[in-house]
């Protein structure tokens, strides 16, 4: 169970870090834990864990005795990030297709139902809530411990670019077709089609990833 303090020290990682993806803090900027502290009304401490986990998604840079600076991201790094999480995602679905229980077909159901009423009433912070538990529904339903270890850990260094994806409000629609795609071979045990939907989703993804890069970096220049 995550405690006060973890849930305080993930927020502030998780503010920072769409500060950084979305072009607020630009590539070399440094981040002092006071600076930060003030800019996100908290202390010093879950800016200094949120820090640290910032450094392991790679989105920063932690050096001894000297201030935290944000990490340059190419389009290169970037694509190689989401073609991995593809690929890996895409296998999760294969299995799942073949090894999910009926309580979690169920879970399943239910959880892209909701992703629809999200997605009518255009509450974005909500979608991409029910877009995260359906991945790990998917995950889990895949049954391979170390396969779902391996894809989270990944997961973890691409949130904030699939978070923010949709503030283009077009892609929540379209995320949410997508995975009607997922959702129907899954329940038809086509692991063939759930690999090869799950692929292209997390592409287009990436695709959504990419134009807020370039969004960010046009606004840069």
């Amino acid at each position: 169970m995550t405690t006060p303090r973890g849930r305080m020290s993930n927020d502030v990682c998780q503010r920072i870090a769409d500060e950084i993806v979305l072009g607020h803090f630009p590539p070399g900027t440094r981040l002092e834990e006071a600076m930060l502290a003030d800019r996100l009304g908290v202390s010093r401490t879950p800016v200094r864990e949120a820090l640290r986990q910032l450094a392991i998604l790679g989105l920063i840079e932690l050096r001894p005795n000297r201030s935290a600076t944000v990490a340059l991201i190419t389009d290169e790094r970037l694509t190689h990030l989401f073609e991995s999480i593809g690929d890996l995602e895409a296998a999760c679905a294969r299995y799942a297709a073949m090894r999910m229980t009926e309580a979690q077909r169920a879970q399943l159901r239910e959880v892209h139902a909701e992703g629809f009423a999200a997605m009518q009433a255009r509450d974005v912070v909500r979608y991409h809530q029910l877009n995260n538990l359906l991945h790990d529904v998917i995950l889990q339903g895949s049954h391979n411990p170390e396969l779902i270890e391996v894809t989270r850990n990944l997961q973890k260094r691409a949130n904030a670019y699939r978070r923010n994806q949709f503030m283009q409000i077009a892609r929540v629609a379209a995320s949410y077709e997508e995975h009607c795609g997922i959702v129907d071979a899954l329940l038809a045990y086509d692991a063939a089609s759930a690999y090869r939907q799950m692929r292209a989703h997390v592409h287009r993804a990436h695709d959504a990833a990419s134009i807020l890069m370039g969004m960010r970096e046009a606004a840069d220049g």
